[in-house]
């Protein structure tokens, strides 16, 4: 994105993005964009924390956690790192950090998991790992690993259960910012939406793979449970 946004000035673009849009350069202002850029803001790190507090309330007897996060994507990683330390202190869980670029390295990861007797596995907020949702439900599948995700494309894929953004509701709201600036609308004049509705799936196949039973009141917090 910021690469489009380095290589024209009047090209129209419509961004969805994680990180603040004003921070990376993209906009003067969330209200007033100001240039030939606009579009979604969508929080994934702010999340993180009540993600975990769901893996915990699933999971109870889980306390040695694994998150897995991309160093290549460092602003994610550093939230990541940050906001899970301080909510594990306060679930009284083990934090145990893995590194994955690229698919060998998340079977390396996996390993890793395996071998030093990791609980449960939480997935940082990253593209990387939407990609490979297919290799992360397979892996975290055979060594019967309950899953913390994003989103729930990889909670579809078998992981065990997602607390984040609705990246469809995103798409859909990129698709109608396009639409108006097709029909004429300046970005400079559609202020940066941001989104503030998170969605909790839960698995209940994967759930009951790994012979864990979900409580109706945690059924009752989820937005949908894929059977």
């Amino acid at each position: 994105m910021l690469a489009a946004k380095a290589a024209t000035t009047t090209i129209p673009i419509v961004f969805g993005v994680t990180e603040d849009p004003v921070k990376l350069g993209l906009v003067a202002s969330l209200a007033r964009p100001g240039g030939n850029a606009t579009g979604i803001n969508f929080f994934s790190t702010e999340v993180l924390a009540k993600r975990l507090a769901l893996l915990h309330e699933l999971v109870p007897k889980a306390v040695r956690v694994a998150v897995l996060v991309n160093p290549a994507n460092a602003p994610v990683v550093e939230a990541t790192l940050r906001d899970i330390s301080e909510a594990a202190r306060t679930l009284g869980l083990q934090i145990q950090v893995l590194n994955a670029g690229t698919g060998r390295e998340i079977e390396a990861g996996f390993t890793t998991l395996v071998r030093d007797r990791v609980d449960a596995l939480f997935l940082a907020p990253d593209g990387l790992f939407i990609d490979r949702r297919v290799q992360l439900a397979t892996l975290a599948a055979r060594h019967a690993i309950p899953t913390a995700c994003s989103v729930r494309e990889l909670v579809e894929a078998g992981g065990l259960m997602s607390y984040g953004t609705d990246l469809l509701d995103m798409f859909h709201q990129v698709g109608i910012y396009t639409g108006q600036i097709l029909k004429g609308v300046k970005p400079a004049d559609l202020p940066v939406v941001q989104l503030t509705k998170f969605e909790f799936v839960i698995n209940a196949q994967t759930a009951r793979l790994l012979g864990i039973e979900v409580p109706n009141s945690i059924q009752l917090l989820a937005d949908e449970v894929i059977e």
